[in-house]
């Protein structure tokens, strides 16, 4: 009798291990990974800090819709931002954090999310000794360096088209080191920027810019999915209204851009 009861038990104590194990795989399994595409060299939004670790406003933001949706698992992958188009197109990455504003041109091919988690005013930024150039009428007959599929290239190009072409539009080569490298040493005359890349510019590596006149696009800054990743911005959309509401969308941008620009400035 003592020795039925031993295999009953026994039995009962593999189901239950075995049933527990099948429950533990099935959660694995429910959980969906997202790889995001961001950047390195945007600063105080996805840069390397001197610890060699991905941080800045929208990694962060990203990490903590992360801890929002534990059926979730978000992944970075970083790439030159001249290849986060290509690659969320060719479903290499599934998502792009990097301060991106909605245009006709990416809103054809992709899908925003509703909720901005953040707003990037641009100005003209030039060299601190230049005061010869306030507005965008001042930039005609000059040299203005942009990213070549940034928001500021789209706009400026938009620009050209309405005022026969007056702005030379060049692209940066690498990225915003570049950019600041141009501006030091005069082989451009002009970018447009935000005052905390200003800011982290001129107390990181000297690069003496300023921003002048009004801001030209005050851009709504969201994330960028495939198209058919609707169930996946839903639930971004969910999280971000929540770290609005407890105040931690307005803390980390505090914390890595200095001002609040989770509302209009």
């Amino acid at each position: 009798m003592k020795k039925l009861l031993f295999i009953l038990f026994s039995t009962a104590l593999i189901l239950s291990v075995a049933g527990c194990n099948s429950a533990v795989s099935s959660n694995a399994q429910k959980i969906k990974k997202v790889v995001v595409g961001t950047g390195t060299q945007f600063p105080n939004i996805c840069f390397i800090d001197d610890n060699g670790k991905l941080t800045g406003y929208d990694v962060e933001v990203v990490r903590a819709i992360d801890d929002l949706l534990p059926d979730y698992e978000f992944e970075f992958k970083t790439l030159e931002f001249s290849n986060l188009l290509l690659s969320l197109e060719t479903k290499k990455i599934d998502m792009i954090a990097h301060n991106m504003a909605v245009n006709e041109e990416r809103k054809k091919k992709f899908l925003f999310n509703d909720e901005t988690y953040n707003y990037s005013p641009l100005y003209i930024t030039v060299n601190e000794k230049r005061d010869d150039i306030k507005t965008l009428n001042d930039l005609e007959g000059k040299k203005a360096v942009v990213g070549a599929t940034s928001n500021a290239a789209v706009f400026l190009n938009k620009y050209n088209k309405e005022h026969d072409n007056k702005i030379e539009i060049v692209f940066s080569g690498q990225g915003a080191d570049d950019t600041a490298a141009q501006l030091k040493t005069g082989r451009a005359d002009a970018t447009l920027s935000t005052p905390f890349a200003v800011n982290f510019y001129n107390e990181a590596s000297d690069a003496q810019q300023k921003i002048v006149g009004d801001i030209i696009i005050n851009s709504q800054v969201y994330f960028l999915f495939n198209k058919e990743e609707e169930e996946l911005k839903a639930k971004v959309d969910e999280a971000v209204k929540k770290l609005k509401e407890n105040g931690t969308l307005a803390k980390l941008s505090t914390d890595w851009l200095g001002a609040d620009y989770t509302v209009e400035n």
